[in-house]
């Protein structure tokens, strides 16, 4: 089983604010989705090098190649994922809760430490 880093994108928007209840939404949202892959033995833990295999998956399940942000975005945050190939992980990142904020989620593999 291989590691990929799910890199989660969005644009700085200081007049974006959540009320109580929608931010409880949300974070209901993510704890779901990261849940429901933690419950299927998917979430790994983080502590590697990310490497150049890559893919960014937008909203509506548009992927690019690359690891290529543009300078608007900013990472939000992270987390580290198992799956046989880059594919698998893709898929995984397609139920990502940040489509709905306009967000998007970059895939990369991750490459393993050597301890000596």
């Amino acid at each position: 089983m291989n590691e990929f880093s799910l890199i989660f994108r969005n644009e700085q928007n200081p007049d974006v604010q959540f009320s109580p209840e929608q931010m409880q939404n949300v974070l209901k949202q993510w704890r779901d989705w990261i849940g429901g892959m933690a419950a299927q033995n998917k979430v790994a833990n983080p502590g590697s090098r990310l490497g150049f295999d890559a893919a960014i998956v937008k909203g509506g399940g548009v992927v690019t190649d690359g690891p290529y942000a543009e300078i608007k975005e900013i990472i939000t945050g992270f987390i580290i994922v198992r799956g046989e190939t880059l594919q698998d992980a893709i898929e995984l990142a397609k139920g990502c809760p940040i489509f709905s904020a306009g967000g998007s989620v970059e895939v990369r593999n991750v490459i393993p430490t050597v301890m000596e």
